[in-house]
């Protein structure tokens, strides 16, 4: 890509979205295209069209997604399905019409089936059923791959489609209703810590295996595929290597120096078992994530807490 290009970043305020952001300008990326959902609703198909008439965007990053947690996708199925396929319809199209140069479209560690065998590779989409409770975003996003492919197969439109695993790192929601696993650790064990607590209940068995990736190595993997491969072939995203929720829990829990007891409320449903991808295509292009996991927790920690002091400030005013 040219550093003058003009590249649109859908989706800028989200986790993803502004990695890619704070990524493309300190590569020398500076006509980026920007809008909040308000400025531009992605699910409105003439406002899409009419955008992209305007700005013609050389470069599009689709970071944009109706995205949460176990509860939330459990919750709103309906929701998750219906603003994922119609943004993603009118965001691709209008790539097409509008002539843009490449696409990335970001998908999901979640599209493979329930029962994948571990680590999942790229060739074991739709080789099985899908995990019940996130499975209208899986759809949405699985139709979202479907869409990029076969543009490129009837009209040539260029794109990557890279799977990402479980993400966390700056500009993660730390709502429990919505939040992902790390981030609602991170809430509890701070709120438990600072409250006094010497116990604490967390969802499901803790059994369960979740891979997980810092945003920013996910912004450089997404930097690195738009400039060096050329198909909409999915490619994975990731460490390479899981953990099981319970080791994780203890992990935050030393880290943000709960001492007490975890109790596992298993009425609640752990997801799939495991969840860990090959990603043994993109290391061999030469790609390799730079932050573990020790650190980037430590950086999720200190930024809830920052927020945390942030917010009694602004009660106290």
């Amino acid at each position: 890509m040219n550093k003058s290009a003009k590249i649109f970043v859908a989706g800028h305020r989200g986790l993803v979205g502004s990695a890619l952001v704070r990524l493309l300008r300190v590569s020398g990326y500076e006509n980026l295209v920007l809008r909040t959902s308000k400025e531009l609703d992605l699910r409105n198909q003439a406002s899409v069209n009419e955008f992209f008439a305007l700005e013609k965007p050389d470069y599009v990053f689709l970071a944009a997604a109706k995205v949460g947690g176990i509860n939330a996708n459990m919750t709103f199925p309906a929701d998750f399905i219906y603003d994922n396929l119609v943004i993603q319809s009118n965001v691709i199209k209008a790539c097409f019409t509008s002539g843009v140069k490449k696409t990335c479209f970001l998908g999901s560690s979640c599209i493979y089936p329930r029962d994948c065998p571990q680590p999942m590779k790229e060739e074991y989409l739709l080789s099985g059923p899908l995990e019940p409770t996130n499975e209208g975003y899986a759809i949405a996003k699985i139709a979202g791959l479907k869409l990029m492919k076969f543009h490129h197969q009837q009209y040539g439109l260029k794109g990557i489609c890279p799977m990402p695993c479980n993400l966390y790192g700056p500009g993660d929601s730390f709502d429990l209703s919505n939040s992902h696993v790390l981030s609602a650790l991170v809430r509890r064990f701070v709120e438990a810590v600072n409250a006094g607590r010497d116990e604490i209940t967390l969802w499901g068995s803790g059994i369960a295996r979740r891979e997980f990736l810092h945003v920013d190595d996910m912004a450089r993997a997404v930097l690195f595929l738009m400039e060096k491969y050329d198909s909409p072939d999915v490619v994975n995203v990731g460490s390479g290597n899981d953990l099981t929720i319970k080791e994780l829990a203890e992990m935050i829990a030393e880290k943000t120096g709960f001492s007490g007891k975890i109790f596992w409320d298993t009425s609640k449903p752990d997801g799939m078992l495991r969840k860990c991808l090959d990603v043994s295509r993109i290391t061999q292009m030469g790609f390799q994530p730079k932050i573990s996991l020790s650190e980037g927790v430590d950086q999720v920690i200190h930024e809830f807490c920052e927020l945390n002091s942030l917010s009694r400030q602004n009660k106290e005013l």
